[in-house]
């Protein structure tokens, strides 16, 4: 008897409507925290929206994992639904503790959920969503579809160059002396994630170059494996990705490329005008 299996995420993939709808996938929504109140991503606000805030913000806002009580209150209904499990795509738990506490809601409802730790975020999490559903629709039972997605997140890539380091120092992440150097020498830094742990990798004068050492990366992994997609990824800075697009086009011409939002608790610490690129090799 085939199984009802439902798909669950976070905000940290953004997913579009149609993606979300043909998947039927459920959404728990990071939220940002700002002095005036706790907002919801993708429900209490939108993209814009976050950016308008986070531009007159007095005081810097903080990130927030979805409440337990709305997981529970999910997995009850999805149990009321009929569902027998479900898979729960989580972005990396080295950056938020939606993964862990989605284990532990599971447990208090007793309801079956398979979460999967992707340890990275973006457009790796869709791809992930998308090819378990191919994988389940193709007969593979439901221990061998989370096996292949796990495997998935070894092979996933996401490297971005933050606009400035501004952002990163309201949110601690590092000294305002820093911060300060680097805007004056225009110093841009690329971070990208090792085993779910965001680092920087690598300071070099100009955008243009770091966009030339984030671009090799992907380079370097085409020659390891198969890359058919790319995405650029960007806080509230499509003109400079479509811009980047182009260019991937050009040296790629077989290559297919997304332009796609990152998630605003990256915003909160990245801060808008950030760009990069993230992908899967197979």
């Amino acid at each position: 008897m085939t199984k009802k299996i439902a798909w669950i995420t976070d905000t940290a993939a953004q997913l579009e409507k149609s993606f979300i709808q043909k998947y039927n996938v459920h959404i728990l929504p990071l939220s940002v925290v700002f002095a005036d109140g706790v907002f919801r991503e993708t429900v209490d606000m939108t993209q814009e929206e976050f950016y308008d805030k986070l531009r007159v913000a007095k005081v810097h806002p903080k990130t927030s994992q979805p409440a337990i009580g709305d997981m529970v209150s999910l997995y009850k209904k999805l149990q009321e639904q009929g569902y027998d499990c479900a898979i729960a795509v989580h972005v990396s738990s080295d950056l938020s503790g939606t993964f862990d506490s989605s284990q532990t809601a599971a447990q208090m409802v007793d309801f079956k959920v398979y979460s999967i730790d992707s340890k990275i975020g973006s457009y790796p999490m869709i791809k992930m969503i998308e090819i378990g559903n191919e994988l389940l629709e193709s007969g593979h039972d439901v221990e061998e579809v989370v096996t292949a997605i796990k495997k998935i997140t070894k092979n996933s890539e996401l490297s971005f160059i933050p606009a400035n380091l501004n952002q990163l120092h309201k949110s601690g992440r590092v000294s305002g002396t820093k911060a300060f150097i680097s805007n004056l020498l225009n110093i841009k830094v690329v971070i990208t994630f090792d085993d779910g742990k965001p680092v920087m990798t690598e300071k070099v004068r100009a955008n243009k170059r770091a966009k030339k050492h984030v671009t090799a990366l992907l380079c370097s992994d085409m020659k390891k494996g198969n890359v058919p997609e790319v995405a650029v990824i960007n806080c509230n800075n499509t003109k400079d990705a479509e811009s980047w697009k182009d260019e991937l086009m050009q040296e790629f011409p077989k290559l297919k490329v997304l332009v796609l939002p990152l998630s605003a608790c990256v915003g909160v610490h990245a801060g808008e005008g950030t760009t990069g690129l993230s992908w899967v090799r197979y």
